[in-house]
């Protein structure tokens, strides 16, 4: 996400990203912190990785090293219609701001740009609506296709383990109390 603005948006797709099963967020900054309203999120931000990057190509290029296919929702660029999209691998969406919608740069960077197809007269969904819409479509996709999207069984471990840490008042300090008494010799 581009530099979103508005907290309940934030939390509104933080919430949306976990209804859907996925669960991490990029939260690109640049004049706005990324700051989710958490009585919108309903709990969501327990299981919802946010990771913080600068609002940069390099921020992008950086998603794109770990072997995410960065796709820009936009109306612009010649972009793919949601529902004729196929998935063939990782992909990272990127949403604009709720004023700009996605800048020019970005759009330049993307490797493709997908769009939602608009019935009426107004040109945008909101950016949380959109960021729904797509993930909801994204996971129907993937649930029909032979994609192995799962989490692996470490992976799936570490998301319990963040989700008990940010649910329990102190759970920084329990976790890292148990690890200090079980782990001691390893670390």
């Amino acid at each position: 996400m581009e530099d979103i603005y508005q907290f309940r948006n934030a939390a509104a797709i933080v919430r949306s990203v976990e209804a859907c099963g996925f669960h991490k967020v990029v939260a690109m900054e640049k004049e706005n912190y990324f700051e989710p309203n958490l009585k919108v999120t309903k709990g969501a931000d327990t299981w919802v990785e946010v990771e913080k990057m600068p609002r940069t190509i390099e921020s992008l290029q950086n998603i794109k090293n770990r072997g995410y296919k960065i796709v820009a929702v936009s109306a612009e660029n010649n972009a793919k219609m949601l529902p004729d999209y196929k998935i063939e691998e990782p992909l990272a969406l990127v949403f604009g701001t709720e004023w700009e919608g996605t800048t020019d740069e970005l759009l330049d960077f993307a490797d493709e740009t997908l769009a939602i197809p608009m019935f009426g007269f107004t040109r945008s969904f909101n950016v949380s609506v959109a960021a729904a819409i797509c993930m909801y479509e994204l996971k129907q996709k993937l649930l029909k296709s032979d994609i192995d999207y799962k989490l692996s069984d470490e992976k799936l471990l570490q998301m319990k383990i963040r989700w008990a840490k940010n649910s329990i008042p102190s759970g920084d300090k329990i976790l890292e109390k148990y690890l200090r008494e079980n782990y001691q010799a390893e670390l």
